[in-house]
């Protein structure tokens, strides 16, 4: 299993509606071969703005990628948790992938996991085992689309 786990500086991108990619955010890293995505906040000034810093803020399982004209898809998954602003404490729950990701300023992971760091991301990716589709996912084909399934609004904060 191809797990991408990335740092976010703000919410709403994804947002409740299970839509990955309404802002644009993370562009071409939306288009890599993953089956599961792991969403955790930066620990940065914008970050703390918004009050993710240090998050697990989303978990997307088996992705549905809509090509809309943007720098990347917009994403649906087939199970779909998101925290925002109420994820739980990253480095309690995965030290050493938090350790990696924050000590060294990495953006996001792909591949090159350690055999602690994997088991760490896959026992999130639990929490999301029996969660419901992205809320938009009923509306996702799945083909390449001529306009955007996503609902763009401004951006919330939690602050």
């Amino acid at each position: 299993m191809n797990i991408l786990v990335y740092k976010r500086t703000h919410v709403g991108d994804p947002g409740p509606d299970g839509c990955f990619g309404v802002f644009d955010c993370m562009g071409t890293v939306r288009d890599r071969d993953y089956d599961a995505v792991i969403g955790v906040g930066g620990i940065g000034p914008e970050a703390r703005s918004h009050g993710i810093a240090g998050l697990v803020n989303w978990i997307g399982v088996g992705p549905h990628k809509t090509y809309t004209g943007k720098r990347g898809p917009e994403v649906t998954f087939d199970r779909f948790v998101y925290y925002g602003c109420d994820g739980y404490d990253f480095a309690e729950y995965a030290p050493r992938l938090a350790k990696r990701m924050y000590d060294r300023n990495v953006r996001s992971i792909l591949h090159g996991l350690s055999a602690v760091e994997r088991a760490e991301a896959i026992a999130i990716l639990a929490w999301a085992d029996n969660a419901p589709p992205s809320p938009l996912l009923a509306g996702d084909s799945g083909d390449d689309g001529f306009f955007s399934i996503c609902k763009r609004e401004s951006k919330p904060n939690c602050r």
